[in-house]
């Protein structure tokens, strides 16, 4: 009878304990599927999924905003987005200055100028060789980025360094000296000097 007895009490406490992982696997799988839901709302917001409608909608928004921007090259360093505002005040509402910086936050010596409307640009593009702070202003129309469209630049040949092609090193056939072994002329070919050899 003692034995039915410490059965019944082992089988309640398994029972317990199932209980309990039970109900610790529910609390974590609602937390997974909270996890899951906020990650799908930070990707949505941070266009990380984006089918190509999507993405065509944004190129073209971004045209339509780079049609109403300038480019401003020699910028003074210590020009402040206020007054380069104030310099093209002249030709049109501006929407927005950025000056960009380096990774130290300093400035890199041009800027960039949208307006509210798109004639601005034609008349921000005579203010070009205009002064500000003593330096004379580059203006142009902002071009637009296309992805992937970078311009190859070949590798330029090293002056200083001796000739390597592209295929694998092949020696040249052995030729035997006329002179003998070890004997070579007294002319030699005047080559120019290099360290590497």
């Amino acid at each position: 009878m003692e034995g039915d007895v410490e059965m019944a009490a082992e089988e309640e406490g398994a029972a317990l304990e199932l209980d309990d992982m039970k109900k610790r696997l529910k609390e974590m799988e609602d937390e997974a599927a909270a996890l899951r839901e906020m990650q799908a709302k930070v990707e949505q917001e941070m266009g990380a999924v984006q089918d190509p409608a999507a993405a065509a909608a944004s190129q073209t928004n971004r045209e339509e905003v780079d049609s109403r921007s300038v480019f401003v090259g020699n910028v003074d360093y210590s020009c402040t987005p206020e007054e380069v505002q104030q310099h093209f005040q002249s030709c049109g509402t501006v929407n927005r200055v950025t000056i960009r910086t380096n990774k130290y936050g300093q400035p890199k010596g041009y800027a960039y100028v949208e307006f509210l409307e798109p004639e601005a640009v034609e008349q921000a593009i005579h203010l070009n060789e205009s002064e500000l702070h003593g330096r004379q202003l580059k203006v142009s129309a902002k071009r637009t980025n296309v992805p992937g469209m970078k311009q190859f630049r070949p590798r330029r040949s090293n002056p200083y360094m001796g000739f390597r092609s592209r295929t694998p090193y092949m020696p040249a056939p052995y030729l035997y000296s006329p002179y003998g072994y070890g004997k070579v002329p007294r002319f030699r070919v005047p080559m120019r000097y290099s360290p590497y050899f």
